[in-house]
């Protein structure tokens, strides 16, 4: 898959989000990249034979302060984990991009990753049945 057209997965799995959500979505920007670093694997306790799909970085929104010098938080999705997901899963790639665009927006809003993963199961749970 090209870049590009990952970077329309991204797009298209933000604008998939609900209103009441996607509205929080303040100074927060949506980047695609190949891989995670070593550094973003070992910051996060990700084990040597683990990837990462998606990381937050930044600040939450409850924790935001008001002014214009703060920087934007970064919701980072990588391409490479999230195409091999899909291989291993039988998932399409877009679903893979939904999900992590979900995980990171739910970070972002302050869930902690006990929250996150909760919230996936109800998730889950309600759409498919």
């Amino acid at each position: 898959m090209t870049r590009k057209d990952f970077e329309k997965l991204i797009t298209g799995a933000v604008a998939a989000i609900p209103e009441k959500f996607r509205a929080k979505l303040e100074n927060v920007v949506f980047i695609r990249e190949d891989e995670p670093s070593a550094e973003q694997l070992e910051e996060n306790g990700v084990p040597s034979d683990e990837t990462l799909l998606g990381l937050f970085e930044g600040v939450t929104l409850g924790d935001r302060g008001s002014g214009p010098w703060e920087l934007p938080s970064r919701i980072v999705i990588f391409q490479g984990p999230a195409e091999a997901e899909a291989e291993d899963t039988g998932l399409s790639v877009a679903e893979v991009v939904q999900d992590t665009v979900w995980h990171e927006v739910a970070h972002y809003l302050g869930m902690d990753e006990h929250e996150v993963r909760a919230s996936e199961k109800r998730r889950k749970k309600r759409y498919n049945h």
